[in-house]
Order: C-alpha cells, then sequence, then structure tokens
C-alpha cells in the first residue's frame, strides 16, 4: 500500500478503456490547469487525505467499528457520531464542510431546478447514466469485483443515494444529506483502492494498478452531469442559462467533495463537453462484467410491474444512448417498443413542457413508470429518507 497516491487506477468511470491511454493532452482544456505534463494530471492524482487514513482503518480493523458509528451521521448539521477512532475523526472535521467557492445562490438554484426537471432526470440518471456504466470497462470491472458487484440491488440503491441526495431540496443545506453522502463515498473510495488491488478476479482482467483516481471521477461525472446536460438541450426542454450554470456548480461542488482537485474541475459546460469527447466517448466499449452488470440493472428496473415490458425498457435504453450500445450488451430488440418510444416520448416531454396542447396516448404509460421508477430507487427499495452507506472490508465474494 506504498506510494498509494502515485498508483494508477479507476472503478466509478474511466479516464481511459482497452482502446487506449489517455494523455496530459486529452485532460487539458482551456479553462483548467489540467494542462499539465505527464506525471501531474489528474490521472495521476488520487486521495492524500483520505487514502493513507482508510488504509490504517483497514489494517487495524476498525471499519466495523466505523460503520456503526456512523450509521445514525445522515445530516449535514449532525454531529460527528462518538466512537469513532480519533483520527477517522479528525479527518472528518476536516473534510465535512463545503469549499469556500461553493455559490449558496446557485446551489439554490440547482435545487430548484432538480425539483422542476425529475421527470427527466430519472429516466436519464437510471436508464441512460446507470446503463452507459456497464460500458465503461474499467469501471464495470470494478465495480464487478468489488463487494458491491455481488448484490447490485444494494449496491445501485447505494449509487444511486448519491443522486439523489443531490438533486434533493436543500441537499447543501445544514439540513440536507449531500455533504455528509459525499464524505462516506469518498472514504469507500479510498478503502476500494486499498481492497481492489488484492483481488487477483480483478487483477486478472485489469488493466490498470488500483481504482479511482481523479480522472475517473471526472469520467463518471460526464457520464452523469455533461450527458444529461446535453439530452436537456437535444429534448429541446427549456433550460436557461442560470439552470445550466447553477446544474453545472451543483456537480462542481459534489466532484470537489469526492476529492477532485478544484484546478480540474470543468469550468463551464463548453469545457465539460469538450473534454467528454476526448474522454469518455471514445472508450466506451462492452465487457463481459458490464454485460451481467448491465442485465442485473435492468432486472432490478423490471421488477415494475405497470405492464411495461422488457421490451420497452430495451428499446428506451437504446434510444438515450444508442443502437450501438444496444448490441455490445445485447438487449433484444422490439421494433413495436422502439416506434412507441421514439414517437410517443417527444410528445410526451413537448407536452409536459406545455409546448403542446396535445395529450400523447401513452401519456398515463410514461407517467406511472418514471413515478414506479423514482419508487424503486430513490426508495432504495426499502427506505424513503436514506441508504446506510458502508465501507467494505473485502472484495467480491468468489
Amino acid at each position: 500500500m506504498e506510494n498509494l497516491s502515485r498508483r494508477k487506477a479507476l472503478s466509478l468511470g474511466v479516464a481511459l478503456g482497452l482502446v487506449g491511454v489517455a494523455t496530459p493532452q486529452a485532460w487539458g482544456s482551456p479553462g483548467s490547469a489540467a494542462k499539465a505534463a505527464a506525471g501531474t494530471g489528474p490521472e495521476w492524482i488520487w486521495d492524500d487525505a483520505a487514502d493513507p487514513l482508510m488504509a490504517s482503518m483497514l489494517q487495524k480493523g476498525h471499519v466495523p467499528a466505523i460503520n456503526t458509528a456512523w450509521a445514525s451521521w445522515v445530516d449535514n448539521n449532525d454531529p460527528l457520531p462518538s466512537g469513532l477512532p480519533p483520527e477517522f475523526a479528525a479527518y472528518l472535521r476536516q473534510v465535512n464542510r463545503l469549499p469556500s467557492w461553493a455559490d449558496p445562490a446557485k446551489l439554490t438554484r440547482a435545487a430548484d431546478f432538480n425539483r422542476r426537471r425529475d421527470t427527466y432526470l430519472f429516466m436519464l440518471y437510471g436508464l441512460g447514466s446507470g446503463i452507459m456504466s456497464t460500458v465503461i470497462p474499467r469501471e464495470a470491472k470494478s465495480v464487478y469485483w468489488s463487494a458491491g458487484g455481488a448484490d447490485m440491488q444494494d449496491r445501485a440503491a447505494k449509487t444511486f443515494t448519491f443522486g439523489y441526495d443531490l438533486s434533493e431540496l436543500g441537499a447543501f443545506t445544514p439540513t440536507g444529506q449531500f455533504v455528509v453522502t459525499a464524505n462516506k463515498t469518498r472514504v469507500v473510495h479510498a478503502a476500494v483502492r486499498q481492497l481492489l488491488p488484492q483481488s487477483p478476479h480483478w487483477r486478472a482482467v485489469a488493466d490498470e494498478t488500483i481504482p479511482i483516481s481523479a480522472a475517473d471521477i471526472l469520467v463518471t461525472f460526464h457520464s452523469l452531469g455533461t450527458y444529461v446536460h446535453r439530452k436537456l438541450l437535444d429534448w429541446r426542454i427549456p433550460y436557461p442559462a442560470a439552470d445550466q450554470e447553477a446544474f453545472l456548480h451543483s456537480w462542481q461542488v459534489a466532484v470537489h467533495l469526492l476529492g477532485v482537485p478544484y484546478e480540474h474541475i470543468p469550468k463551464t459546460w463548453a469545457e465539460a463537453e469538450a473534454q467528454s469527447a476526448r474522454v469518455l466517448t471514445p472508450i466506451l466499449t462492452p465487457s463481459t462484467e458490464g454485460i451481467e452488470l448491465a442485465e442485473d440493472l435492468l432486472g432490478l428496473t423490471a421488477q415494475i410491474d405497470l405492464g411495461v415490458t422488457r421490451g420497452f425498457l430495451n428499446e428506451f435504453v437504446r434510444y438515450v444512448l444508442s443502437d450501438q450500445v444496444g448490441d455490445w450488451l445485447g438487449l433484444r430488440r422490439d421494433y413495436a417498443a422502439a416506434a412507441l418510444v421514439r414517437t410517443a416520448w417527444p410528445a410526451f416531454v413537448l407536452f409536459r413542457e406545455g409546448l403542446s396542447p396535445v395529450m400523447p396516448g401513452t401519456f398515463y404509460m410514461f407517467d406511472q413508470f418514471i413515478r414506479a421508477l423514482a419508487m424503486l430507487f430513490l426508495n432504495k427499495g426499502s427506505s424513503g429518507t436514506t441508504t446506510p452507506i458502508t465501507i467494505p472490508t473485502g472484495n467480491r465474494p468468489t
């Protein structure tokens, strides 16, 4: 575990895939300091604060006690729980706050934007970004072989907690939950960096040494925030400049809370889209692990019994990602559902936005499906308030 902060990796989203190696030029952009020389860009940055701490916590066997102690630590203004190792509590006191550059007015507007656009966010995060993650090879392999890969419903619930808490009204306020959620997630990442390289199964398929660099987290941001931003524009949903700026700012703060240095975070959507085109789009490709994860995830959604067939799910994924991604994942075609999605969804959007007086005949089906999707993931299967985030102590059981 020595020199961990200089070793290479990923899990949430890859800066590189099996198709090549990212370069400092790929990350460099006119509006950031990411033009650094080899060895100093985000692909060479991990977490100098959390990584050595979690190496110590795992080695000393403190993780079960931490998981027990911080279960009651949920809201941003909750006091740190008792029972934490002193060095772990000291770390949380340092990081459990918003950065000085966070703009409360923008974060408030972002929360309102999320409320007004939740219909589309549910669909795009769940069936767009969620399935896209399975064709990011390093992410898919890291997720599959980590402890969470053995129980995808629980893993999906915990992953969705991050996006849900970010989208919540008051997410960054004292009574919100996102700052705590982000700090718990950051610690989990640090633990995974220690644990996953110990898995012979992961090492057999991985093309990196250890997971979750700053570059990887930025790629995940592109598969979520940048992707949703572009889809809202493509669907011609009213999306004023102030909403766009606020939505970006909420993601900037979120990514920073995960440990990405400010200078490497895109400062504009133009910069984010250009970076995404360089470091995300070219590396999308299927893997054995990703295909299985996609089937697991779509199987979770199929628990919603509203007369919506699996063919509809497959075709909606193809609609929001592409037929190529659908073919990679082996999603069986349903041409009747495809015609329905590609004609009725745009009509649904127009009616929802008040741009068409004609209610599509499929309005009820879409509306109920979105509500059910929200119930499944926003309630995290069991709780409507929070999903416990626990630090792993091992990898996927063989």
